[in-house]
């Protein structure tokens, strides 16, 4: 089986995200456009907490306040 191109997946960043509650996601994509600069990775927060309102709004099932975030070691 071919190898996946690493640079196909360089217009996101993968970040692992705790909340309050102890619930852990894991490889959450946040577009690489939206960080950098002074802010960082702080844009990735925003990102994901917008993500998880659309995604309450659909499935009525909310999630908790982000508790922290770390980007996602590579494997």
């Amino acid at each position: 089986m071919a190898r996946k191109d690493a640079r196909s997946d360089a217009k996101f960043v993968l970040f692992d995200v705790i909340y309050e509650n102890g619930m852990r996601t894991s490889n959450r994509k946040v577009p690489s456009d939206d960080l950098g600069g002074l802010d960082g990775d702080e844009p990735a927060r925003a990102f994901v907490e917008d993500q998880d309102r659309r995604i309450a709004e659909k499935s009525g099932n909310p999630r908790g306040p982000i508790k922290s975030m770390a980007r996602a070691k590579r494997q």
